[in-house]
């Protein structure tokens, strides 16, 4: 009696559009219209974060009050009699795209979110077709600093979304708002550019931006450059979470595998040798199992954490600091890639390294700024010279006007080209881990893990911990995903916990599946399809883990030697620093 009660108190009635629909006390109005498939406009608004009503393109007419009310914050209450599209509550929508364009750039066909921009599908939904109001226009300097992030706040709307996942969902705040009033404007630490802030380039802000004010660094003209020069050899890789996250950007389902479509298409742009990154990833796997052994075998440095996130490592040297001896030394599949291919491939080749081009396609804008970092220089050259986002990579097919309808599969080069499906899994949060495991537990016992999974690391949640039995001993690992959860997880340790072996951290919700240079209007569903996808593909394919990769195998029988060797040392791992920044 008492649960009925409780279900009774909770369920109440309001009137939507003269319909009937049932609430649940402590609800959003725009939570009940969303269920019951009632789209209401809006800018700031951003799922699972709370509301600020700041933006008002939400509002709604309570005719009960005579009031209008911003959907997004207010909560329901009983015997509402809501109008979601009246005569004026449209009016005052349409009032406030035109307020906003008052002062905004008149650039829309010169604007990197032409064709998908939430300001200007506001116009078009709500008839916007001249401009009734002027205001003398922004004059604010665009901000180039950043290797990974362009920022042009002529364009920025003042919604706050970008300071938002900076703050809650990164734990960075590398911008906020400056001045008040009519002058207020959104950047970094004293106004000064994103290349002196706290930023981790994860681009989660360009993500979040419903307008041109923020975008990626645009690679496309050098790789041009060099795909057009007869004496250059371009190369290209791609992340092992690109391929079930491009199909998005054509208008195809989310989640769909379109591994061999992007060999071929990347083959008719004109790249000389396409290679899959999850090959090295198998190769990073390798060598940090092997790092994570030696590490448990001889007191070495606890918990280790993973090293293939470059948001994360940025982070750690700017706010955790005291835990760089705790990372691993290797580098990133990317990087490790771009090494071995501008050594051990050149060599084979016959390719003098500078005559090598190498791209990276990530699902992550903060792999442009990984790419630039000293660290990954031999003898003065770059491991990897250029890198393309999911999304600069689809207008990079239109551009070269391919149609990946009618275009056969194809299979990446080799050597360099074989992958396991653990390497695959390195797209999604708890992938590095599970992999790692696998490896590990083979290394330690000779035995291979039962079912090899583990099931308690995988998932979209931000956090998640397993106790895993590897022969005697017990091994506590640990995945986060959100650098906000990170910084919890620091301070437990900081303040005693010691139960932890070995960390995966990635910057972004979800992991790569979720990075800031993956489609625009990634949702939950989104995610869960990518991930979906990574997961079959781990289920169907017969090569599980990296240790059986031949042709990894063969690159330590003819090139590096053994995993922590001397070769593999100087050609895959690195090292980190303390990190200052404008805070």
């Amino acid at each position: 009696m008492l649960t009925n009660r409780k279900l009774e108190i909770m369920s109440l009635l309001i009137e939507v559009n003269n319909k009937k629909v049932e609430a649940n006390q402590g609800e959003t109005i725009l939570d009940v219209l969303e269920r019951n498939g009632l789209k209401v406009p809006t800018l700031c608004h951003m799922k699972n974060f709370f509301p600020s009503g700041a933006c008002r393109m939400c509002l709604v007419e309570d005719e009960k009050s005579d009031r209008l009310v911003t959907s997004c914050s207010y909560p329901v209450e009983e015997g509402m009699k809501i109008k979601t599209h009246s005569p004026r509550v449209v009016e005052s929508r349409k009032t406030i795209v035109e307020l906003l364009l008052a002062n905004h750039p008149d650039d829309c066909l010169y604007c990197v979110r032409n064709g998908n921009c939430d300001l200007q599908g506001l116009s078009k939904e709500l008839n916007v077709t001249e401009r009734k109001l002027s205001n003398k226009k922004n004059k604010i300097n665009k901000d180039f600093s950043s290797a990974s992030i362009s920022r042009d706040p002529e364009k920025c709307i003042l919604c706050g979304r970008c300071v938002r996942v900076c703050d809650q969902t990164m734990g960075v705040s590398a911008i906020d708002f400056i001045n008040r009033g009519s002058e207020s404007v959104i950047g970094a630490t004293f106004n000064k550019g994103l290349n002196t802030s706290s930023c981790v380039n994860c681009g989660q802000c360009i993500v979040v931006c419903p307008t041109g004010a923020l975008h990626e660094k645009i690679h496309h003209p050098e790789i041009q450059e060099a795909i057009n020069n007869p004496e250059v050899t371009v190369v290209v890789q791609y992340a092992p979470a690109i391929s079930v996250s491009l199909a998005e950007e054509f208008g195809l389902d989310a989640g769909k595998d379109m591994n061999g479509v992007l060999n071929a298409a990347l083959r008719k742009i004109g790249f000389d040798r396409v290679f899959d990154t999850t090959f090295s990833a198998d190769l990073t796997i390798m060598e940090e199992s092997a790092e994570l052994i030696d590490r448990v075998a001889n007191g070495g440095k606890l918990p280790m954490f993973t090293s293939c996130c470059p948001g994360w490592i940025k982070y750690a040297e700017e706010f955790g600091d005291d835990f760089i001896d705790n990372l691993s030394s290797c580098k990133s599949p990317q990087q490790m890639l771009g090494a071995v291919i501008k050594s051990h491939f050149a060599e084979s080749e016959g390719i003098k390294p500078e005559k090598i081009y190498s791209v990276a396609i990530m699902p992550c804008t903060a792999k442009k700024f990984e790419a630039q970092r000293e660290e990954m220089t031999q003898k003065g050259i770059t491991d990897v010279d250029a890198v393309l986002t999911t999304r600069e990579l689809a207008n990079y097919i239109k551009l070269s006007g391919i149609d990946i309808n009618k275009i056969e599969p194809e299979v990446s080069d080799s050597p360099l080209g074989v992958r396991s499906t653990a390497g695959k899994l390195f797209g999604v949060s708890g992938g590095v881990m599970e992999a790692a495991i696998r490896t590990a537990y083979y290394k330690l016992t000779g035995e291979e893990l039962l079912n090899f999974k583990v099931p308690e690391i995988r998932g979209l949640e931000g956090r998640k911990e397993a106790k895993v039995k590897v022969g005697d001993l017990e091994i506590g690992v640990a995945v986060v995903n959100g650098l906000a959860n990170t910084r919890e997880l620091l301070d437990e340790i900081r303040n005693g916990r010691d139960d932890l072996h070995f960390i995966e951290v990635m910057a972004c919700p979800g992991g790569c599946i979720g990075g800031g240079g993956q489609p625009f209007g990634t949702d939950e569903e989104a995610l869960k399809a990518r991930m979906g996808a990574l997961y079959k593909i781990d289920d169907q394919e017969s090569l599980k883990v990296s240790h059986k990769n031949p042709e990894i195998i063969e690159l330590y029988d003819k090139f590096l030697g053994e995993p922590l060797g001397h070769k593999s040392h100087d050609l895959l791992h690195t090292k980190y620093k303390t990190r200052d920044v404008l805070k």
